[in-house]
């Protein structure tokens, strides 16, 4: 694995890369409490976000100002760790600490939420995948399983042992990559889905936060709390083009040679492009082009940690919430500390690949 290459300080405000944030806008009416996931609709312009006081949002987004209207919110009884949305958009999926999953059906005219799946341990993460007949929800817990339902039933179509407890977890086409504790990465062919396809170790060396599908579904970035990102391609074929990098850090001015270090907790490609961004516990998002090895664009900070990331379908508008992410404990947190999601409008070449890289 490679890993001589550098993108540049994540973080040097003199970089002729720098971009702004000054327009992006703020969703009114948001979470009050951190937030843990976020997830827009696969065509239209609502965006999905799940936070820990207990409930999922619904929000309905203007492609043009970027500002949103609430339509919609159901309820957990505790805090919620992933959120998702059928491939049709009618309806959304939310995992929780209370070992649930519930589906709100947004045609329902009011009805509550019904739970689908459950869990021994936390849901930490819920994918959907439609298998060609089926909608089939893909969750991942604590308990070190997989399971997956296809919702004529109550009882799991399917579960798949993990090493450890379920970390993070994403799906692109028959791609599913899912990042446990112990720094296990395992690869599942969705053909297949109760077998492992390929289980490695992170090669970053420290916990995994993150892992995202690349667009075209030949690998995936891994994102850890070390502030590095790896990318991954998922057959040996392409094993050389497999590379890390820094990111997310910063130099620390009154000691030669000392980094102040963050953790990456998002990673999203876009989905025209192939290109991807990376935001942390430092505030700062960034864009980056995995072929060409170049960082596109560097945001400043936000005012706090970033916790979950996503660009819409048409690739027009990121969206990026800010809120506590318990990196320095219970002490680094305050009532002041801003929790708020914002949405920030794709403009120009801002995720463009560089001239010459080949499109992925």
């Amino acid at each position: 694995m490679a890993s001589g290459f550098s993108f540049g300080s994540a973080s040097s405000a003199s970089n002729p890369t720098q971009g702004d944030i000054s327009k992006d806008a703020t969703l009114q009416n948001g979470p009050e409490d951190s937030i843990s996931d976020l997830a827009w609709a696969p065509v239209t312009n609502h965006l999905a976000v799940a936070s820990w006081d207990k409930k999922v949002r619904i929000y309905e987004i203007d492609d043009n100002t970027g500002q949103g209207v609430g339509k919609a919110a159901f309820d957990h009884e505790g805090p919620v760790l992933s959120c998702a949305w059928f491939q049709d958009g009618t309806k959304v999926v939310g995992g929780g600490a209370d070992k649930a999953a519930r589906v709100l059906d947004l045609g329902s005219n009011g009805a509550p939420a019904m739970q689908v799946a459950a869990h021994d341990q936390p849901i930490r993460c819920v994918k959907m995948y439609n298998d060609g007949r089926n909608d089939i929800l893909i969750t991942g817990s604590w308990d070190k399983t997989i399971k997956y339902w296809d919702f004529r039933s109550q009882q799991p179509a399917a579960t798949l042992q993990l090493q450890e407890r379920c970390y993070t977890m994403d799906r692109r086409n028959q791609l599913l990559v899912v990042g446990t504790a112990d720094r296990y990465i395992n690869v599942i062919n969705l053909e297949k889905p109760t077998e492992m396809y390929k289980t490695i170790q992170s090669p970053l060396k420290w916990q995994t936060r993150v892992v995202s599908c690349f667009t075209d579904a030949s690998g995936f970035a891994v994102g850890s709390i070390e502030g590095r990102c790896a990318i991954q391609y998922v057959e040996e074929k392409d094993s050389s083009l497999n590379f890390s990098f820094k990111c997310h850090r910063d130099t620390d001015t009154t000691q030669r040679d000392v980094s102040k270090v963050y953790s990456v907790n998002a990673i999203s490609f876009h989905p025209e492009h192939g290109t991807f961004s990376t935001a942390g516990s430092d505030g700062t998002f960034h864009f980056w082009d995995k072929d060409a090895k170049h960082r596109l664009k560097g945001y400043p900070n936000v005012g706090g940690s970033i916790t979950a990331t996503g660009f819409n379908g048409k690739g027009d508008l990121f969206a990026y919430a800010v809120s506590y992410d318990w990196s320095k404990g219970y002490a680094g947190n305050s009532p002041q500390y801003p929790t708020k999601i914002c949405l920030h409008k794709i403009i120009g070449d801002e995720c463009k690949p560089r001239p010459g890289g080949k499109k992925r």
